[in-house]
């Protein structure tokens, strides 16, 4: 298994499949839009907006694990970031990066 063979659902349940980024820069952020750390999106957008021309693409993948800094739904969610920062960039639905829920990939 590489890279391009995993998947995951958009925000809006959408199956996504990474082999269509191809050839493509990608940064891959966990997001959370009430983390201290929120105004990373505006910068992220930025970076997306100047380089998407150039098969770049940011792919953030919120998470509510860390002291319930994303809260909200998979579809308000996007409008937060929408409304709050700008952001136009593809989002996950909300992921869980440890415990029972979480899906390791091992890469080979």
């Amino acid at each position: 298994m590489s890279f391009y063979d995993l998947e995951f659902n958009d925000s809006r349940g959408n199956r996504i499949q990474m082999k269509q980024f191809e050839g493509k820069v990608l940064l891959i952020v966990n997001t959370a839009t009430k983390c201290g750390l929120a105004p990373q999106f505006d910068e992220l957008e930025k970076l997306y907006q100047k380089y998407k021309s150039n098969n770049f693409a940011v792919i953030g993948f919120p998470c509510n694990q860390f002291a319930n800094q994303e809260p909200e739904t998979n579809e308000t969610m996007v409008e937060t970031c929408k409304m709050n920062f700008g952001v136009t960039f593809l989002l996950s639905q909300k992921i869980s990066v440890n415990g029972k829920e979480t899906i390791l990939y091992s890469l080979i």
